[in-house]
Protein backbone atom coordinates (compact mmCIF):
# COMPACT_ATOMS: atom_id res chain seq x y z
CA UNK A 1 0.00 0.00 0.00
CA UNK A 2 2.69 2.38 0.35
CA UNK A 3 4.39 2.46 -3.09
CA UNK A 4 0.99 2.73 -4.26
CA UNK A 5 0.58 6.24 -2.45
CA UNK A 6 4.32 7.38 -2.57
CA UNK A 7 5.03 10.33 -4.72
CA UNK A 8 6.35 9.41 -8.47
CA UNK A 9 8.19 11.62 -11.12
CA UNK A 10 5.25 11.92 -13.86
CA UNK A 11 6.09 13.62 -16.98
CA UNK A 12 4.87 16.87 -16.11
CA UNK A 13 6.75 16.36 -12.99
CA UNK A 14 9.93 15.22 -15.01
CA UNK A 15 9.76 18.59 -17.30
CA UNK A 16 9.68 20.64 -13.81
CA UNK A 17 12.85 18.72 -12.85
CA UNK A 18 14.56 19.42 -15.74
CA UNK A 19 13.60 23.31 -15.97
CA UNK A 20 14.68 23.60 -12.07
CA UNK A 21 18.33 21.99 -13.33
CA UNK A 22 18.39 24.32 -15.98
CA UNK A 23 17.79 27.55 -13.84
CA UNK A 24 20.25 26.45 -11.31
CA UNK A 25 22.40 25.56 -13.95
CA UNK A 26 22.00 28.68 -15.14
CA UNK A 27 23.26 30.55 -12.16
CA UNK A 28 26.98 29.59 -13.05
CA UNK A 29 26.85 30.78 -15.98
CA UNK A 30 25.13 34.39 -15.01
CA UNK A 31 27.89 34.30 -12.45
CA UNK A 32 30.29 33.73 -15.10
CA UNK A 33 29.34 36.93 -16.97
CA UNK A 34 28.21 39.50 -14.22
CA UNK A 35 31.94 38.06 -12.82
CA UNK A 36 33.04 40.86 -15.40
CA UNK A 37 32.15 43.32 -13.89
CA UNK A 38 30.66 42.63 -10.48
CA UNK A 39 32.78 41.47 -7.02
CA UNK A 40 31.32 38.17 -5.82
CA UNK A 41 29.89 39.50 -2.34
CA UNK A 42 27.84 41.82 -4.74
CA UNK A 43 26.57 39.40 -7.08
CA UNK A 44 25.43 37.20 -3.96
CA UNK A 45 23.61 40.79 -2.48
CA UNK A 46 22.03 41.42 -5.94
CA UNK A 47 21.16 37.22 -6.12
CA UNK A 48 19.12 38.20 -2.97
CA UNK A 49 18.13 41.19 -3.08
CA UNK A 50 16.50 41.20 -6.03
CA UNK A 51 14.81 38.18 -5.53
CA UNK A 52 12.84 39.35 -2.48
CA UNK A 53 10.08 41.87 -3.80
CA UNK A 54 9.60 38.81 -6.39
CA UNK A 55 9.13 36.30 -3.52
CA UNK A 56 7.38 38.49 -1.66
CA UNK A 57 4.56 38.96 -4.47
CA UNK A 58 4.31 35.44 -4.90
CA UNK A 59 3.97 35.06 -0.81
CA UNK A 60 1.29 37.43 -0.90
CA UNK A 61 -0.69 36.41 -3.91
CA UNK A 62 -0.73 32.74 -2.14
CA UNK A 63 -2.20 34.37 0.79
CA UNK A 64 0.49 33.13 3.10
CA UNK A 65 0.88 35.07 6.65
CA UNK A 66 3.96 36.31 7.55
CA UNK A 67 4.92 34.95 10.86
CA UNK A 68 5.27 37.80 13.82
CA UNK A 69 7.70 35.58 16.17
CA UNK A 70 11.01 37.15 16.59
CA UNK A 71 12.61 33.02 16.68
CA UNK A 72 11.29 32.65 13.44
CA UNK A 73 13.08 35.63 12.03
CA UNK A 74 16.58 34.76 13.97
CA UNK A 75 15.97 31.26 11.98
CA UNK A 76 15.53 32.75 9.06
CA UNK A 77 18.61 34.91 9.93
CA UNK A 78 20.62 31.59 10.25
CA UNK A 79 19.14 30.05 7.53
CA UNK A 80 19.67 32.71 5.22
CA UNK A 81 23.83 32.52 6.24
CA UNK A 82 23.93 29.39 5.78
CA UNK A 83 21.90 28.62 2.52
CA UNK A 84 22.72 31.79 0.94
CA UNK A 85 25.49 34.27 2.15
CA UNK A 86 28.28 30.84 2.54
CA UNK A 87 27.58 29.35 -0.06
CA UNK A 88 26.79 32.01 -2.87
CA UNK A 89 29.81 33.70 -2.09
CA UNK A 90 32.09 30.84 -2.30
CA UNK A 91 30.61 29.63 -5.36
CA UNK A 92 31.05 33.18 -7.10
CA UNK A 93 34.97 33.35 -5.40
CA UNK A 94 35.62 30.10 -6.38
CA UNK A 95 34.34 31.04 -10.43
CA UNK A 96 37.13 33.50 -10.39
CA UNK A 97 39.47 30.95 -10.55
CA UNK A 98 37.25 27.82 -12.34
CA UNK A 99 34.92 27.31 -14.83
CA UNK A 100 30.84 27.40 -13.78
CA UNK A 101 30.67 24.19 -15.54
CA UNK A 102 33.23 22.56 -13.35
CA UNK A 103 31.91 24.81 -9.92
CA UNK A 104 28.45 22.92 -10.72
CA UNK A 105 30.17 19.55 -10.66
CA UNK A 106 31.86 19.98 -7.34
CA UNK A 107 28.65 21.56 -5.86
CA UNK A 108 27.16 18.11 -7.05
CA UNK A 109 28.84 16.87 -3.34
CA UNK A 110 25.46 18.42 -1.74
CA UNK A 111 23.26 15.85 -1.85
CA UNK A 112 26.47 13.27 -0.17
CA UNK A 113 27.09 15.64 2.37
CA UNK A 114 23.64 16.20 3.07
CA UNK A 115 23.01 12.71 3.80
CA UNK A 116 26.13 12.59 6.08
CA UNK A 117 25.66 15.74 7.61
CA UNK A 118 21.69 14.84 8.24
CA UNK A 119 22.77 11.36 9.57
CA UNK A 120 25.40 12.73 12.61
CA UNK A 121 22.91 15.42 13.51
CA UNK A 122 19.32 14.29 12.88
CA UNK A 123 17.55 10.94 15.04
CA UNK A 124 15.49 10.10 12.60
CA UNK A 125 17.81 10.16 9.74
CA UNK A 126 20.84 7.49 10.55
CA UNK A 127 24.05 7.25 8.81
CA UNK A 128 23.71 4.18 7.05
CA UNK A 129 25.81 1.86 5.23
CA UNK A 130 24.58 3.56 1.70
CA UNK A 131 25.41 6.95 2.86
CA UNK A 132 28.71 6.52 3.55
CA UNK A 133 29.39 4.75 0.75
CA UNK A 134 27.69 7.40 -1.31
CA UNK A 135 29.92 10.03 0.48
CA UNK A 136 32.96 8.15 -0.08
CA UNK A 137 32.14 7.74 -3.11
CA UNK A 138 31.61 11.60 -3.76
CA UNK A 139 35.38 12.30 -2.12
CA UNK A 140 36.92 9.85 -4.53
CA UNK A 141 35.19 11.81 -7.37
CA UNK A 142 36.53 15.28 -6.23
CA UNK A 143 39.83 13.73 -5.46
CA UNK A 144 40.06 12.53 -9.18
CA UNK A 145 39.12 15.89 -10.41
CA UNK A 146 41.57 18.10 -8.25
CA UNK A 147 44.32 15.47 -9.22
CA UNK A 148 47.09 13.74 -6.98
CA UNK A 149 49.03 17.42 -7.09
CA UNK A 150 46.42 19.21 -5.06
CA UNK A 151 47.86 18.76 -1.83
CA UNK A 152 51.24 19.09 -2.49
CA UNK A 153 51.18 21.95 -5.17
CA UNK A 154 48.24 24.03 -3.52
CA UNK A 155 47.31 26.91 -6.00
CA UNK A 156 44.01 29.55 -6.44
CA UNK A 157 42.27 26.26 -8.86
CA UNK A 158 42.66 24.21 -6.02
CA UNK A 159 41.45 26.84 -3.21
CA UNK A 160 38.45 27.74 -5.34
CA UNK A 161 37.46 24.39 -5.63
CA UNK A 162 37.69 23.81 -2.39
CA UNK A 163 35.44 27.00 -1.55
CA UNK A 164 32.63 25.26 -4.01
CA UNK A 165 33.11 22.28 -1.53
CA UNK A 166 32.55 24.24 1.48
CA UNK A 167 29.19 25.70 -0.27
CA UNK A 168 28.08 22.01 -0.59
CA UNK A 169 28.81 21.63 3.20
CA UNK A 170 27.07 24.91 4.12
CA UNK A 171 23.92 23.89 2.37
CA UNK A 172 23.95 20.63 4.04
CA UNK A 173 24.30 22.19 7.53
CA UNK A 174 21.28 24.43 6.23
CA UNK A 175 18.77 21.47 5.68
CA UNK A 176 19.35 20.49 8.88
CA UNK A 177 19.14 23.64 10.57
CA UNK A 178 15.63 23.74 8.13
CA UNK A 179 14.26 20.84 9.29
CA UNK A 180 14.88 21.66 12.83
CA UNK A 181 14.07 25.13 13.28
CA UNK A 182 11.87 26.04 10.61
CA UNK A 183 9.97 22.74 9.79
CA UNK A 184 6.38 24.29 11.61
CA UNK A 185 6.37 27.28 8.65
CA UNK A 186 5.18 27.93 5.19
CA UNK A 187 8.24 26.73 2.58
CA UNK A 188 7.46 29.78 0.74
CA UNK A 189 7.60 31.39 3.65
CA UNK A 190 10.81 29.94 4.65
CA UNK A 191 12.20 31.06 1.52
CA UNK A 192 11.32 34.64 1.72
CA UNK A 193 12.38 35.05 5.25
CA UNK A 194 16.09 33.30 4.49
CA UNK A 195 16.03 35.83 1.67
CA UNK A 196 15.56 38.88 3.73
CA UNK A 197 17.76 37.65 5.97
CA UNK A 198 20.28 37.20 3.91
CA UNK A 199 19.81 40.63 2.49
CA UNK A 200 20.41 42.08 5.82
CA UNK A 201 23.91 39.90 5.88
CA UNK A 202 24.89 40.88 3.17
CA UNK A 203 24.07 44.17 2.63
CA UNK A 204 26.69 45.71 5.42
CA UNK A 205 29.69 43.38 4.55
CA UNK A 206 29.55 44.57 0.65
CA UNK A 207 29.18 48.52 2.01
CA UNK A 208 31.67 48.22 4.70
CA UNK A 209 34.16 46.44 2.60
CA UNK A 210 33.40 47.51 -1.16
CA UNK A 211 31.12 50.52 -0.15
CA UNK A 212 27.76 51.12 -2.38
CA UNK A 213 27.27 48.52 -5.50
CA UNK A 214 28.34 50.10 -8.88
CA UNK A 215 24.81 50.07 -10.91
CA UNK A 216 26.61 51.91 -13.86
CA UNK A 217 26.97 48.15 -14.98
CA UNK A 218 26.47 46.63 -19.22
CA UNK A 219 23.38 45.61 -20.11
CA UNK A 220 24.80 42.17 -20.58
CA UNK A 221 25.76 42.44 -16.57
CA UNK A 222 22.45 43.20 -15.77
CA UNK A 223 20.99 41.07 -17.87
CA UNK A 224 22.40 38.20 -16.03
CA UNK A 225 22.37 39.72 -12.34
CA UNK A 226 18.47 39.87 -13.15
CA UNK A 227 18.61 36.39 -14.36
CA UNK A 228 20.46 34.89 -11.40
CA UNK A 229 18.19 36.94 -8.94
CA UNK A 230 14.67 35.92 -11.18
CA UNK A 231 15.24 33.16 -12.77
CA UNK A 232 18.30 30.86 -10.89
CA UNK A 233 16.55 32.19 -6.95
CA UNK A 234 13.06 33.77 -6.76
CA UNK A 235 11.31 31.36 -9.56
CA UNK A 236 13.62 28.26 -8.53
CA UNK A 237 12.41 28.23 -5.08
CA UNK A 238 8.92 28.47 -6.30
CA UNK A 239 9.16 25.54 -8.91
CA UNK A 240 11.20 23.59 -6.37
CA UNK A 241 8.35 23.40 -3.86
CA UNK A 242 5.98 22.43 -6.57
CA UNK A 243 8.22 19.80 -7.58
CA UNK A 244 8.48 18.37 -3.87
CA UNK A 245 4.90 18.56 -3.59
CA UNK A 246 4.44 16.37 -6.48
CA UNK A 247 7.56 14.36 -6.69
CA UNK A 248 8.46 13.85 -3.48
CA UNK A 249 11.98 15.11 -1.69
CA UNK A 250 13.84 11.82 -2.86
CA UNK A 251 12.91 12.25 -6.58
CA UNK A 252 13.54 15.88 -6.33
CA UNK A 253 17.40 14.99 -5.48
CA UNK A 254 17.83 13.82 -8.84
CA UNK A 255 18.42 17.37 -9.80
CA UNK A 256 21.44 17.18 -8.00
CA UNK A 257 22.76 15.05 -11.81
CA UNK A 258 21.02 17.13 -13.72
CA UNK A 259 22.31 20.89 -12.94
CA UNK A 260 26.05 19.66 -14.38
CA UNK A 261 25.46 18.96 -17.46
CA UNK A 262 22.80 22.60 -17.99
CA UNK A 263 26.19 24.96 -16.25
CA UNK A 264 28.98 22.85 -18.84
CA UNK A 265 25.98 23.42 -21.73
CA UNK A 266 25.27 26.57 -21.31
CA UNK A 267 29.35 27.89 -20.39
CA UNK A 268 30.52 25.35 -23.92
CA UNK A 269 28.04 27.28 -25.93
CA UNK A 270 28.55 31.06 -25.19
CA UNK A 271 31.51 31.45 -23.05
CA UNK A 272 33.89 28.62 -25.02
CA UNK A 273 34.51 27.27 -21.57
CA UNK A 274 35.74 23.47 -22.21
CA UNK A 275 35.65 20.89 -18.94
CA UNK A 276 38.77 18.37 -18.96
CA UNK A 277 38.29 14.69 -19.00
CA UNK A 278 39.00 14.44 -15.42
CA UNK A 279 36.48 16.63 -14.73
CA UNK A 280 33.77 14.40 -16.44
CA UNK A 281 35.22 11.43 -14.98
CA UNK A 282 35.01 12.76 -11.69
CA UNK A 283 30.95 13.98 -12.09
CA UNK A 284 30.74 10.10 -13.33
CA UNK A 285 32.02 8.91 -9.95
CA UNK A 286 30.33 11.73 -7.90
CA UNK A 287 26.95 10.38 -10.06
CA UNK A 288 27.76 7.09 -8.68
CA UNK A 289 28.28 8.26 -4.90
CA UNK A 290 24.55 9.86 -5.58
CA UNK A 291 22.96 6.69 -6.42
CA UNK A 292 24.83 4.58 -3.41
CA UNK A 293 23.60 7.54 -1.77
CA UNK A 294 20.26 7.22 -2.70
CA UNK A 295 19.89 3.99 -2.35
CA UNK A 296 18.25 3.47 -6.24
CA UNK A 297 21.17 1.70 -7.42
CA UNK A 298 20.66 -1.11 -4.47
CA UNK A 299 17.18 -1.43 -4.87
CA UNK A 300 17.46 -1.76 -8.89
CA UNK A 301 20.36 -4.59 -8.01
CA UNK A 302 18.25 -5.83 -5.55
CA UNK A 303 15.05 -6.33 -8.47
CA UNK A 304 17.41 -7.70 -10.83
CA UNK A 305 18.66 -10.55 -8.33
CA UNK A 306 14.91 -11.76 -7.18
Amino acid sequence: MANSTAPSLDLKSSLMLLLLAAVWGGSFFFAEIALREVPPLTIALHRVFWAVPILALVVRLKGIAVPRSLRVWRAYLVMGGLNNVIPFSLIFWGQTQIEGGLASILNGTTAMFGAVVAGMLLADEPLTKNRIAGAALGLAGVAFIMGPDALTDFNPGNLAQMAVLGAALSYALASVWGKTMLAGQPPLMNALGMLIGSTCLLAPVVFIFGGPPNLALSPGVWAALLGVAALSTAFAYVLYFAILARAGAANLMLVTLLIPPFAIALGAMFLGERIGAEAWIGFAIIATGFAVTDGRLASLFMRRQA
